[in-house]
């Protein structure tokens, strides 16, 4: 079974930074797609960044140029790292393994809040 355990949200105030971390145990098969999702209040689950096996990255229009998503394939751990931190990205953080097999594997962390004050 497959476990994502995250860790690195809090509190922080507009400017800052916080680098989150997930770290997947189990049977992690290849390839996959590492990945943050976001849930504000009120507001449907987003994509934050996603990273490939082979590195490519996508990025939310929102955190383009402020957050840098990598990944650890030795390790089956990944990160984000958050800078120039805004109010609007307060939510709860997720991070997400999908496993691109057949059948494909959708997998989540138990979430961590990122607050961010103006």
């Amino acid at each position: 079974q497959v476990q994502l355990v995250e860790s690195g949200g809090g509190l922080v105030q507009a400017g800052g930074s916080l680098r989150l971390s997930c770290v997947a145990s189990g049977s992690i098969f290849s390839p996959n797609t590492m990945g943050w999702y976001r849930q504000a209040p009120g507001k449907q689950r987003e994509l934050v960044a996603r990273i490939t096996n082979g590195g490519s990255t996508n990025y939310a229009d929102s955190v383009k140029d402020r957050f840098t998503i990598s990944r650890d394939n030795a390790k089956n751990t990944w990160s984000l790292q958050m800078n120039s931190l805004k109010p609007e990205d307060t939510a709860v953080y997720y991070c997400n393994l999908l496993t691109l097999g057949i059948p494909s594997r959708n997998y989540w962390g138990q979430g961590t809040q990122v607050t961010v004050s103006s």
